[in-house]
């Protein structure tokens, strides 16, 4: 791949400082101790020679975890309308993997540093070489995919067409339409000596052609097909269910917007861009934080192309001017049989609503067994502890709690962390009407939070209008941590109520996100959380933290210590047993310190969900580590660590996955779960899913996956159905 240079297409990025730079303006003992992803050529050299052998990059790791998401849309035992949303979600995913993971690689590689990444050492080039070529490969299954979803829509009355196959009078109909409601509404651009080629926009479709008028040189067309007051499924007439794309009837009229050339060829274009800005390196103390990001939004919109996705087969000299005028890599430019942008499947599966089974079992969050519905919840959690699970059970409980304590004389104050939001968020709503009712509210809103910068700041203003204390993040570390703390003094007894989460508080999510949420009266862990806020309210990393586990500075540390102590126990010939339910693990350190688990004899089962860069299963090196990934109904999101055989065995859940970013770079906790029914409910969930033999996929040794597969006469287990079914029946506790 060619190591682009930059030109006028190439907005330049707010910092200059480069990912090498920031780490050699480290002070010695912080360098020493952060496990950084990247390294640079000089060391990769070296390290290259004694590399693990059971490491797996993490941007194909994360290809292997799309891959899983594609394999849901072609699972013929999925209801057909759910499988058009697995194909929506496996395209919407490699937008942003393009925008912010290899929008990343594609910075790293413009610093011309030679960095590599610490895992397998592959340098940016190598690494976005090798997610092009995985990525070509995925492409035509998705094409396939598509194909196999239309036919069954068919089946339904539902056709989404080409020009073609249209009857004579349905095609004059459409050129009607096209000449009074569109044509007026296009802008028509030729690339010339006096017009450049025009900023295309970050996901919007545009028809592309090659224009030809005798004796001149061939020119560029580009017409914007992204029309915000056209409908994008244009309705083909007597049939109620059959569409034409509006892109599809642009190129097909690319003759009459082009009147005085000839349209030598054409095809539907999208530009996906680079979303990568470092909010770090932007941190100014003395400029205010919120503009800041609002000015990140702003540029993020116009930063390089980093993807080109194109509908038809392009001549050679098309492909090297796009890749001349976009600044792009023809490795970088994909042909997709299929509609580029699949948005538009979310009416189709609109229009089919009323099919029930063309879709899941519908289901509802049940009440949790845990509390009693008619007693104030902070009344209850000062008895015991409660744990819910999202989202099989309701996330209610929290904004009555919040409520309430809104309400109560006896609280004198509420402070929450909150890194993504409700559109309409009933928590923010609470903590408004808390602070109104005269309570002092501490509110951290993470404005780093990616993709939902703009929707956090819309809400801090919220807050702060309602007379909460906003506070936006800690400069280079973003608060991922997911903590409410609410005090109050009752007959002159001061009492914490803490609460910890594995997902945000964010009421859309909680009922689409498999998620732990675990309440406690316990003194010992709020002083703990008291510590934190403190901490976070004066800019400070959280530090010396006993209860919890804390990053940056106490988690990993803890974790590694917590593994060192299962391979003395397997060393003296005792069991040793690590469990570990996460989203993602990348971290090197811990991974290091798991394969020498492994090769001491220590059991390790993992349920990861995404990106998994440790290979289980190889002889010798992590014969001992059993990897198993769910993807379902449900976003497998909850976070869950359990060190020690039952009878020493320590439980946390926690907000952070095992990678360095969590681990070291941003304000993470994870919870002590004491209470043996509390535990015996983690169990059963942990135990469940590693038993799943329907959504459930086991990794080899090699790195890929291999789907669970249910033995003759052996029980269905989907995990996520079952759990939904004892929640219904009472049973999920």
């Amino acid at each position: 791949m060619k190591k682009k240079q930059n030109n006028t297409e190439k907005t330049p990025v707010i910092s200059e400082e480069t990912v090498s730079e920031k780490e050699e303006q480290k002070t010695k003992p912080e360098a020493e101790e952060a496990s950084s992803e990247i390294i640079s050529e000089k060391k990769a050299k070296k390290a290259k020679k004694n590399r693990p052998q059971f490491f797996e990059n993490r941007e194909l790791s994360w290809l292997r975890f799309n891959e899983r998401v594609l394999e849901e849309a072609e699972d013929l035992r999925n209801p057909l309308c759910e499988r058009l949303s697995f194909l929506s979600i496996y395209q919407t995913n490699l937008d942003e993997f393009f925008m912010v993971r290899v929008g990343s690689l594609h910075d790293q590689m413009l610093t011309n540093n030679n960095i590599r990444e610490n895992k397998t050492y592959l340098s940016p080039e190598e690494q976005i070489d090798a997610v092009c070529k995985r990525v070509r490969k995925l492409t035509n299954r998705h094409a396939e995919a598509y194909q196999v979803l239309l036919s069954g829509l068919r089946e339904f009355g539902v056709r989404v067409t080409d020009f073609d196959s249209l009857e004579k009078n349905e095609a004059a109909y459409l050129e009607t339409y096209f000449m009074t409601d569109v044509l007026p509404l296009l802008s028509p651009i030729v690339v010339g000596r006096d017009q450049p080629f025009p900023f295309l926009e970050n996901g919007s479709l545009y028809a592309y052609c090659t224009l030809r008028r005798k004796g001149e040189k061939d020119r560029i067309g580009v017409v914007g097909c992204s029309v915000r007051s056209l409908n994008r499924l244009i309705q083909i007439p007597a049939h109620r269910r059959a569409y034409l794309l509006l892109e599809d009837l642009v190129l097909h009229f690319m003759h009459l917007v082009f009147r005085r050339y000839e349209v030598a060829e054409s095809a539907v274009i999208r530009i996906t861009r680079n979303a990568d800005i470092d909010a770090d390196s932007m941190y100014d103390e003395d400029i205010d934080y919120r503009e800041l990001m609002e000015q990140m939004i702003r540029s993020r919109r116009r930063l390089s192309p980093v993807r080109l996705e194109y509908s038809r087969p392009l001549q050679k000299k098309s492909i090297e001017r796009l890749s001349e005028m976009l600044n792009l890599d023809p490795a970088q430019m994909f042909l997709l049989k299929a509609p580029l942008d699949l948005s538009f499947l979310s009416q189709i599966r609109s229009d089919l609503s009323g099919e029930a089974e063309l879709f899941y079992e519908k289901r509802q969050p049940q009440r949790s067994q845990e509390i009693d519905h008619d007693h104030p919840m902070l009344d209850q959690v000062m008895e015991h502890d409660v744990l819910f699970y999202y989202p099989y059970e309701r996330m209610n409980p929290v904004i009555r709690m919040l409520l309430e304590a809104g309400k109560d004389p006896d609280v004198v104050s509420i402070r929450m962390t909150l890194y993504r939001l409700a559109k309409n968020s009933q928590v923010v709503a609470a903590l408004a009407a808390a602070a109104e009712n005269g309570k002092k509210v501490d509110v951290l809103v993470e404005l780093k939070a990616r993709f939902d910068e703009e929707n956090n700041i819309h809400w801090s203003h919220t807050l702060e209008d309602a007379g909460c204390n906003v506070l936006y993040g800690l400069g280079k570390y973003k608060v991922h941590s997911k903590l409410l703390l609410i005090n109050r003094v009752k007959n002159g007894e001061k009492q914490y109520i803490t609460q910890v989460g594995t997902g945000n508080y964010n009421e859309n999510t909680a009922r689409l996100y498999t998620d732990l949420c675990f309440i406690t009266g316990k003194e010992k862990i709020g002083l703990q959380a008291e510590k934190v806020f403190d901490a976070l309210i004066t800019q400070v990393v959280p530090d010396e933290i006993s209860e919890l586990l804390c990053a940056p500075h106490c988690l990993q540390n803890r974790v590694i210590e917590m593994i060192d102590r299962e391979i003395e126990e397997a060393q003296a010939g005792r069991s040793a047993y690590i469990g570990l339910k996460l989203n993602s693990v990348t971290d090197r350190d811990i991974m290091m310190k798991l394969a020498e688990a492994s090769q001491a004899g220590v059991r390790i089962e993992m349920v990861v969900r995404g990106i998994n860069c440790l290979r289980a299963g190889m002889p010798e090196l992590t014969e001992n580590i059993r990897v198993v990934s769910i993807v379902g109904r449900f976003l497998e999101h909850a976070r869950i660590y359990i060190f020690g055989t039952p009878e020493r065995e320590k439980v946390y859940i926690s907000s952070a996955d095992f990678m360095t970013r969590n681990t070291l770079r941003r304000v993470e906790v994870a919870a002590p779960v004491e209470d043996p029914a509390l535990r015996a409910k983690i169990h059963h969930i942990f135990d469940l899913q590693l038993r799943d033999n329907v959504k459930a996929r086991e990794q080899r040794p090699s790195g890929s996956y291999r789907r669970i597969l249910k033995m003759a006469g052996e029980e269905e287990i989907n995990s996520q159905e079952i759990f939904f079914r004892e929640a219904y029946e009472g049973l999920l506790n």
